[in-house]
């Protein structure tokens, strides 16, 4: 069966074109036939681009569009696009453009400018793990990269500590221990986590347990590949207690003998409160 005519890339409209996370099987049709048809292709790493193109029998041109010059780049596009003269296709290395890429500035950009923005839907990793994860799905955050260090840092840790739905993460091999290790010190180690690494690749990998555990397991088998990071969130009936009661519980477990580390740990796993604020609380009490 054809596609439709109008089907068909327009002149002047934006293409946001899904292309595989790894296997090139997961390529769809629709997405060939776009990038063959279009004008132009702004991609994130043409040399990485092309072998897909190439694999696909596809030459159109290419422009670079990435995290370094994407400010000069998005007049350039929408000149293309305003003459009414071109159809751009838009792809990043992997997935969907514009989750966790520049992508969404180009896309905003023409939003703004009123140019047509069409989705051709493709692979995305969040969705990806999040499906096999084996945790809730129904009602979830994508969070993407956390902020690298500091106090915006500090922040969406202790947001995403009392967050009740699901919670998707990226982070890369390099970056992946220390993630774990805030996060333990700040959602407990008891969470429950599936980490997926390398995702529709050769050496495609789940991980599920703990975060304790996770951390564990990936101090002693250095992470490799990029992952993405499935976290279950809060439990919604942990009690809310105010600072004075937790002070008090804290004075009872240090009166007992417990460690301030693992009354805090034992706090925070108990009231879904972040870990870090507990353990400055405590170093308020004379113990």
């Amino acid at each position: 069966m054809s596609p439709a005519p109008d089907s068909d890339p327009k002149p002047g409209h934006l293409y946001v074109v899904g292309t595989p996370l790894g296997n090139l099987e997961d390529m769809t049709f629709r997405a060939v036939r776009m990038l063959q048809s279009v004008d132009l292709i702004a991609a994130e790493d043409t040399r990485h681009t092309g072998k897909l193109l190439q694999h696909f029998q596809i030459a159109t041109p290419q422009i670079s569009y990435h995290e370094h010059n994407r400010h000069s780049r998005i007049g350039e596009v929408l000149h293309h696009l305003q003459t009414r003269q071109h159809a751009v296709a838009l792809v990043s290395d992997a997935g969907m453009p514009g989750i966790s890429d520049p992508g969404y500035e180009l896309i905003a950009a023409c939003v703004e400018a009123d140019i047509p923005v069409v989705p051709i839907p493709g692979p995305t990793a969040a969705i990806t793990a999040l499906c096999v994860a084996g945790l809730a799905s129904d009602r979830f955050v994508f969070e993407g990269f956390l902020p690298l260090k500091g106090k915006e840092r500090t922040e969406r840790l202790e947001a995403i500590a009392r967050e009740e739905r699901t919670i998707v993460l990226y982070e890369a091999p390099h970056k992946l221990i220390k993630t774990l290790e805030d996060l333990v010190a700040t959602l407990g180690g008891d969470r429950p986590v599936t980490l997926g690494r390398e995702l529709t690749k050769r050496f495609e990998e789940f991980w599920r347990g703990t975060l304790g555990f996770a951390l564990a397991h990936y101090q002693r088998e250095a992470p490799k590949g990029e992952f993405t990071v499935v976290i279950q969130g809060a439990t919604r009936d942990a009690p809310v207690l105010s600072e004075q009661a937790i002070k008090a519980e804290l004075e009872r477990l240090l009166s007992q003998g417990v460690s301030r580390a693992e009354a805090s740990r034992q706090l925070a796993q108990a009231t879904g409160q972040p870990k870090k604020a507990i353990y400055q609380l405590s170093l308020t009490l004379d113990h």
